[in-house]
């Protein structure tokens, strides 16, 4: 069968803030010029936003810049940051961090609390009104090449095939999507980026990156214990030192608080389970207070790139570059990574737009002002400042990472830059350790009140996934999980996954890894802290996956 070819000037992969960015810029400097340049967006959810999870306080520079009118516009951002606490919690107890102790940075006056999956939905209106052309429940399965290795596109994912890979009654073939430039903005650990990164060694001169879980569920609380405007964040307690992360509440909207948990993956013990840790914090006294008889409405979790400068890779490949999380751009004592996103969309745009208007006269089709631009940008700034607060907490733990990385921040709020800048060491999968040499963690039982299980958890996020079609979660040797992740490290796919897609079974009296596709939210945390590196995360069918509201 023949493909179907759609051509464009640009493709933009991924709907989120960095993808939708861009989309947009690329339109108004187009429209400014007199010039038509057509733009398409390719989102895998179901619908823009659906896939969009983050805590989130943003801060609108980046919006402010892209759509100085917003507020008249009607962008989704109501609550203004109005109080801001830093906690250390103890097991029952809780201590407040005075404000003048706090580098200013990590601050929120003049911040947002927000769902960033109604600011997408938001953006998705923006750039369609530019006459962006927007197909969401279409997945990008491979890049699409020219005889030179350059990009020219991508190929979208097959439709209709059943689960032994063969086409069905349903079948559709993926269709081609050429473009003379190719953005990918598909976020956190992305298949298209993983090739990419391979094909063109994008990490040859970067560390590691660093990665971690985030959860988040919101939930209505009774009006006496709303506070609209109060941002909370804590360290400690459920997490001991050789752990590191720690918790976020947002009070917004009609009575709603966003309560979630972030937990680095470099943790080395594998009987540690993130899901179950954001659980126990919700059963401290001071959360617990919260919550009380309040209504849980959603859930989800994600990965997080943390690895900062040092983890950028190469950005810019042959026909296109790599934007927002798909890069890496989260500032992580900020707890923030938005507004970056946003502005290395619309540098990339800029430099697309001027490589179109004026091509390389030996038909190089490489971004180099991207690059430099975002060097120049305010993004640098942010992300320069705090480099090396991630390389002291995998170095030092929470405490003492904490306050090296605090004493940093205060420098670099009095104008002193150190001059040394800290390299990740490992990749958080090689940071598990034998199960036999690390402690058994045993975790309370749900009570159904503040704490839950994982399928009553997933039953929020609203999965949808067609169960009849190739696993998406795909394993490089199928004896590896009970040859060594089993054998070794107690099978830790079970507890590292927030969704029960992975489960240790019994059949015919041995033991088997049974995957349950259907069940994933496309966290990718499996892909990033297998400690084998045997399981690969791949687009499943377009319109898979979680359909989040209001995350």
């Amino acid at each position: 069968m023949e493909r179907d070819v759609m051509n464009y000037d640009v493709l933009i992969v991924g709907a989120g803030p960095a993808g939708l960015s861009a989309a947009i810029k690329i339109k108004q400097l187009a429209q400014q010029q007199g010039q038509e340049i057509s733009v398409c967006v390719l989102e895998k959810a179901s619908e823009v936003g659906a896939h969009i999870m983050s805590g989130a306080v943003i801060d609108p520079i980046a919006l402010n810049e892209l759509i100085p009118d917003w507020q008249e516009k009607g962008a989704p951002l109501k609550t203004a940051v109005q109080d801001d606490q830093f906690l250390i919690l103890g097991k029952t107890k809780h201590w407040t961090i005075p404000h003048w102790l706090l580098p200013p940075l990590m601050k929120n006056h003049g911040n947002y609390i927000v769902s960033l999956g109604d600011v997408c939905r938001w953006l998705g209106e923006q750039a369609e009104a530019l006459g962006v052309e927007i197909y969401a429940g279409f997945a990008a399965q491979s890049m699409l090449y020219d005889e030179s290795g350059a990009v020219v596109g991508i190929i979208t994912g097959d439709m209709g095939r059943d689960a032994q890979g063969e086409p069905t009654a349903q079948f559709t073939l993926g269709i081609e999507i050429r473009a003379a430039y190719t953005l990918i903005a598909e976020g956190v650990r992305g298949s298209l980026t993983r090739e990419l990164e391979t094909k063109f060694d994008l990490r040859k001169t970067a560390s590691p990156q660093k990665y971690g879980l985030g959860f988040k569920e919101i939930w209505r609380v009774h009006a006496e214990q709303h506070q609209p405007g109060l941002v909370q964040h804590s360290l400690g307690w459920p997490l001991n030192a050789d752990a590191g992360g720690g918790s976020f509440i947002y009070h917004y909207g009609e009575q709603l608080v966003s309560i979630g948990f972030v937990v680095h993956l470099d943790y080395t013990n594998p009987h540690l389970s993130p899901f179950e840790e954001f659980q126990r914090f919700k059963t401290h006294p001071a959360v617990k207070a919260l919550l009380k008889e309040g209504k849980r409405l959603s859930y989800g979790a994600r990965a997080i790139s943390e690895g900062g400068l040092q983890s950028l890779p190469q950005l810019i490949f042959p026909g296109g570059a790599l934007i927002g999380c798909s890069a890496g751009m989260v500032n992580v004592p900020r707890i923030k990574g938005s507004h970056n996103a946003m502005k290395s969309g619309m540098l990339a745009a800029e430099a697309v737009l001027n490589a179109i208007q004026s091509p390389n006269t030996a038909g190089e089709r490489l971004l180099h002002a991207y690059p430099q631009a975002l060097q120049d940008s305010w993004v640098w700034q942010d992300l320069d400042a705090v480099r090396n607060v991630k390389p002291w907490l995998s170095k030092l733990g929470s405490w003492g990472g904490m306050l090296m990385g605090g004493m940093e921040m205060w420098l670099r709020a009095l104008h002193v830059r150190l001059p040394w800048t800290l390299q990740h060491q490992q990749a958080d999968h090689t940071c598990t350790q034998p199960a036999n040499t690390m402690p058994v963690i045993s975790y309370p039982k749900p009570d159904g009140v503040y704490s839950f299980d994982r399928l009553t958890s997933i039953s929020l996020s609203n999965i949808a996934h067609e169960a009849n079609q190739p696993c998406h979660l795909q394993l490089l040797d199928n004896t590896v999980p009970i040859r060594i992740n089993l054998a070794t490290y107690d099978a830790p796919e079970q507890r590292y996954c927030p969704a029960g897609v992975y489960e240790i079974v019994q059949q015919a009296s041995a033991p088997v890894l049974q995957i349950n596709a259907q069940n994933c939210i496309h966290c990718k945390t499996c892909d990033i802290k297998d400690p084998t590196q045997n399981i690969v995360w791949v687009p499943p069918e377009g319109g898979s996956g979680p359909t989040y509201t209001g995350m």
